[in-house]
């Protein structure tokens, strides 16, 4: 059985674990670069150097006495979230969504005392959060409005794209929708819905939540499939900047689009989930393939962009 299965994963063109990381990963991310993305403030520094819009940064906690200080800052802003700079799958993240005479308001409608997120801070410095368990940083910024596209296709949280760059190319994407079950978070593992977007044309095509395959947003009733995602171009162009962002080969752009501010870049990942495959019912070996073949003919962000989306228009 797990042989038949096997070949039929490879005739799908399905990429495993293993093959992402000694094939594309190991190939093509150099591990001095892995900071870069890795760390949050840094992803986000570069990101305005190069002219890409990013949440705005409200405020750094380094030392464990900033912690009892941030409330100052706090005040000035209705919202905001708070990350570990090192932090990965969303752990960490707090979103406040107002204050109150007790203290703050959360995105999950829970109050929280100033104590709490003092303490909450004190762990990201700690290391609870991070990537190995290294001791972090913390800091604060704007809190992503919700564009009116998406008002009904979530739960709470904030949607966003995850577009897999190759070479400076993008090959495949998903949108992630939060779901009451993931807590507003739009965290595959920890149950938000993962929609493939057709490359070519920015249209959602199917969902998938757990091991099933879903045409309706499970709390609101929604239709995610079939939906174009507006100003797509954009999307893409801003995903294949990142190439040059970081120089990183193979990585995982996550970007989100505010009400008032457009698209804008979120984080970056130098060792992107392969579930993406899923979302989209196609494997991402055929599409790796052809890039690594012909990138070096692409000279122009425009010229990878419109590569992808020729190539997949005739797949399809």
């Amino acid at each position: 059985m797990i042989p038949k299965l096997i070949k039929q994963l490879h005739k799908l063109g399905i990429v495993g674990i293993n093959r992402r990381n000694i094939d594309y990963i190991s190939k093509y991310n150099k591990r001095c670069l892995y900071p870069l993305v890795d760390d949050k403030l840094l992803t986000k520094k570069l990101a305005i150097q190069a002219g890409i819009n990013v949440p705005e940064l409200y405020a750094v906690v380094a030392v464990n006495h900033q912690a009892r200080d941030i409330h100052a800052i706090l005040k000035k802003h209705s919202t905001f979230v708070i990350k570990p700079a090192h932090g990965s799958s969303g752990n960490g993240i707090i979103v406040i969504t107002g204050h109150s005479k007790k203290g703050y308001r959360t995105l999950g409608r829970t109050i929280v005392s100033e104590e709490f997120l003092e303490n909450h801070i004190l762990e990201i410095l700690s290391g609870v959060y991070s990537i190995g368990g290294h001791t972090d940083r913390a800091f604060v910024e704007y809190t992503v409005q919700l564009a009116p596209f998406f008002r009904d296709l979530t739960y709470q949280g904030m949607p966003d794209i995850r577009i897999i760059v190759f070479l400076g190319v993008p090959v495949m994407s998903m949108m992630r929708l939060p779901t009451h079950l993931s807590n507003g978070k739009a965290n595959l593992h920890q149950g938000a819905i993962g929609v493939g977007i057709d490359i070519a044309t920015g249209i959602t095509t199917t969902g998938v939540w757990f091991n099933d395959i879903i045409t309706e947003h499970p709390d609101t009733g929604i239709e995610i499939t079939g939906i174009k995602i507006p100003n797509w171009e954009n999307l893409l162009n801003l995903a294949a900047r990142c190439y040059q962002l970081t120089g990183l080969g193979y990585q995982g752009i996550d970007i989100v689009i505010d009400r008032d501010k457009g698209p804008m870049l979120l984080e970056l990942n130098a060792r992107p989930g392969l579930n993406i495959q899923i979302a989209n019912c196609a494997g991402l070996l055929p599409r790796l393939k052809i890039v690594e073949q012909r990138y070096k003919e692409l000279n122009t962000l425009e010229e990878r962009v419109s590569f992808i989306q020729n190539i997949c228009n005739i797949s399809a």
